[in-house]
C-alpha cells in the first residue's frame, strides 16, 4: 500500500510553505526506516522537553550531536575494537546510526547526559522578547462624558 502523497499542486499554487511540504516529505521518509535507536520525546513544561535514546553499547565519545537550521541529529559511530573473543551471540546493537529530530522555531538545545545506556538531551524553548506579544496603551484625552454634536456656534444661539 502506497502512502505517499504528491505535494506538487499545493507547491504550485502556494508561495513560502516549501519548507513545511519538505518537512511533511521527510517525515514520510523517515517513518518507513528503521527505529534504531528508540527513543522517547517527553515535555517536562510547557517550554521544556527531553529526547531520552537508548544507546547501550556506546560510549560518549563515539556519539556526537549538532543542531542546525532547527535540525537536531544525533550519531553513533562504534569504535573499531579488537576482538578478544568468539562471540556465540551478539545481541547488543553496535551498528552505526543518525537520527533526526525537526526542532520547532526558537527551540534550543540546553545540555546533553549520558548514564546507563541512555543519552538524554535537554531542549528549551526561548522566544526573543521582539518576538511575544505586548500590550499597547493608547494615548490621548479622555473624552467628556457629555458629547455634544452640536459646535460652539450653535451653542451660543442656543444661549
Amino acid at each position: 500500500m502506497r502512502t505517499n502523497f504528491d505535494f506538487a499542486p499545493f507547491r504550485r499554487s502556494t508561495v513560502g510553505f516549501d519548507r513545511l511540504f519538505d518537512l511533511l516529505e521527510s517525515t514520510a521518509r523517515v517513518d518507513t526506516m528503521e527505529g534504531y535507536p528508540p527513543f522517547d520525546i517527553e515535555q517536562k513544561s510547557e517550554d521544556s522537553y527531553r529526547i531520552t535514546l537508548a544507546v547501550a553499547g556506546f560510549r560518549p565519545d563515539e556519539i556526537e550531536i549538532v543542531a542546525h537550521n532547527n535540525q537536531l541529529t544525533v550519531i553513533g559511530r562504534k569504535a573499531e575494537e579488537k576482538d578478544s573473543g568468539q562471540y556465540l551471540h551478539r545481541g547488543i546493537a553496535t551498528r552505526a546510526f543518525e537520527r533526526r529530530f525537526q526542532l520547532a522555531d526558537f527551540v534550543q538545545v540546553r545540555d546533553a547526559n549520558f548514564d546507563n545506556g541512555l543519552l538524554q538531551i535537554a531542549l528549551q524553548r526561548e522566544v526573543p522578547e521582539a518576538m511575544k506579544p505586548r500590550r499597547i496603551s493608547i494615548n490621548g484625552a479622555s473624552a467628556p462624558a457629555n458629547d455634544s454634536l452640536e459646535g460652539p456656534a450653535d451653542e451660543q444661539q442656543a444661549a
